[in-house]
């Protein structure tokens, strides 16, 4: 699989979402009768798309509305939501400043403690409305904030990190023990985020109840350029589903693909799925909500950090409402609305009636299917070529 680059060095070839495409059976479905349904542990959610744990995407209102639509929005711990007892005024500030300002307004906002008390607080307000508490932080955090959570009712905890492995290294502070930590919590955990085979199946082992998988694809994340590491979100999908698939013949339990990052619009969120996700998780595409705290920008988990920032505050504008994003009807172009009937009708096409079967479809390498017949588009920058 690997080709030569050099004296003595190989490197394997991996694809991204814009390098390959979809290929039709022999056999159609109406798109109103498949299943898009997805279960993590005996729990199953209609729609298998995320919102991501970033405080321009999620908040108490935002994971609400996101519930009562039959999915799942993951609150940030470590963010502004459990630093600031009036979030709007930060967010507000934020959403004004300008591109000069914007990456030093986040990284001193992000200096004031968390707050426990508002851990439970947030999570108390989104378990008032009966829908899934889903909450986020780091590692270092974990072991305390998770007790927070699980006392005051949270459904679902991620441990969330640039690069998550079992073999952590630091001196300078305790390491989490993420098969202790599992194996003790009385929630299920979801941890991430990995682009490898090899680590997948370690923390599978680990107890998680589900993986997020893909390093530096976001909108708003600047991982790749800042520190040179990632691996196209196919690729990624597809060694992790590898993964999943042997660890499910070897011991008998099915644990969950999320792909993380990178998918902007319908098309994206599809090939996802053919690669071997079980669901999605999506930041820049919700963060275009109406519901979205952000007021129409975006900004990455990893902005904040105080000496070495791997994010940015992205312009995304405000487009249409949550409904309208999930379920349509779409009021653009270019894929970003309607991202579940872009899902079924895909589906339909290709044949397939549920999300597992999605991952058998036929997928090839297609680099000119994006740009193929589209000059006027692309001349015009609309459609396929925005």
């Amino acid at each position: 699989m690997a080709e030569w680059i050099g004296i003595g060095r190989r490197a394997r070839r991996c694809y991204g979402f814009d390098e390959v495409a979809l290929v039709p059976g022999s056999v159609t479905i109406n798109p109103n009768e498949v299943d898009t349904r997805w279960t993590i542990a005996d729990k199953t959610y209609h729609v298998p798309i995320l919102a991501a744990a970033m405080d321009g995407v999620v908040d108490v209102k935002f994971a609400v509305a996101m519930g009562k639509l039959g999915g799942i929005a993951v609150l940030n711990l470590d963010g502004i939501q459990t630093r600031y007892d009036n979030p709007d005024e930060v967010l507000e500030s934020i959403a004004k400043a300008s591109p000069e300002e914007a990456t030093k307004l986040v990284q001193s906002v992000y200096l004031k403690p968390v707050k426990e008390k508002l851990i439970a607080k947030r999570i108390k307000e989104i378990k008032a409305h009966k829908v899934p508490a889903v909450v986020s932080c780091i590692p270092q955090n974990a072991k305390q904030f998770s007790t927070i959570a699980e006392r005051a009712g949270c459904d679902i905890f991620v441990v969330q990190s640039t690069v998550a492995t079992i073999k952590h290294i630091s001196t300078e502070y305790k390491v989490l023990d993420l098969h202790k930590f599992c194996s003790e919590s009385n929630m299920p955990i979801i941890l991430g985020n990995c682009v490898t085979y090899d680590v997948a199946l370690e923390l599978m082992e680990a107890g998680a109840a589900g993986l997020l998988v893909g390093v530096g694809p976001g909108a708003a994340c600047t991982t790749r350029g800042v520190l040179g590491i990632g691996v196209p979100q196919i690729t990624v999908t597809v060694d992790a589903a590898a993964a999943r698939d042997y660890y499910f013949k070897r011991r008998g339990k099915y644990i969950p693909i999320i792909t993380d990052g990178g998918m902007r619009i319908g098309g994206e969120i599809c090939k996802a799925f053919a690669a071997g996700a079980d669901a999605v998780m999506v930041g820049s595409s919700f963060a275009r909500a109406h519901e979205a705290p952000g007021r129409g920008y975006h900004w990455g988990m990893a902005t904040s950090h105080a000496n070495l920032p791997r994010g940015t505050r992205v312009q995304v504008k405000t487009t249409g409402t949550l409904k309208e994003i999930l379920f349509g009807p779409a009021k653009v172009d270019d894929g970003s609305q309607n991202l579940m009937g872009a899902l079924k009708t895909s589906m339909g096409s290709l044949g397939v009636s549920n999300i597992q079967q999605m991952h058998d479809v036929e997928m090839i390498i297609a680099p000119s299917i994006q740009t193929e017949g589209k000059v006027f588009q692309v001349g015009q920058r609309v459609g396929m070529g925005k």
